[in-house]
């Protein structure tokens, strides 16, 4: 039996991506449309509306219609709390990751809400986008720099 060695042969080897993706006419709308502080959801071949927008019907595969803007304000529906945030999440202090359906859509949007505390979060509450400064925004989902509770009228 031979003896073990270590001519062990190496090659380096770097798996890249060097392509870049075009978003295309409707992820693009969505896009400037955050980067203008607005949203905006499509309609879909049954009449709902998708946020965010897709090309594609989701439920039929067929191809989605006019754009329609949502929100600024929406519901929560199912939410986790983050008490301690990594450094590449979107808030550097305790928030909810939540679900929110905004209005006038027929979807939900998973984003961050930034409540202050686990306690005064809930399922049926009602948020309303923050946008970062004008200045700050790049049309990126985070635009929108979170949710926030709307004040009870």
């Amino acid at each position: 039996m031979p003896e073990p060695t270590d001519d062990v042969l190496r090659a380096p080897h770097v798996l890249d991506y060097t392509y870049t993706r075009s978003v295309g006419p409707v992820i693009g709308a969505f896009l400037t449309a955050l980067r203008d502080g607005r949203l905006l959801g499509v309609r879909g071949s049954g009449g709902a509306v998708v946020v965010p927008p897709t090309e594609y019907d989701p439920i039929t595969a067929e191809a989605t219609g006019d754009m329609v803007e949502v929100g600024p304000g929406g519901v929560v529906g199912a939410w986790g709390w983050t008490d301690h945030p990594r450094p590449d999440q979107p808030l550097d202090r305790p928030f909810a990751w939540a679900l929110v359906t905004l209005d006038g859509a027929d979807t939900a949007l998973l984003h961050v809400v930034d409540a202050g505390s686990a306690e005064a979060m809930r399922s049926g509450m009602r948020v309303r986008a923050r946008f970062r400064p004008e200045a700050e925004r790049r049309g990126h989902l985070l635009d929108v720099e979170c949710f926030e509770p709307e004040p009870s009228s």
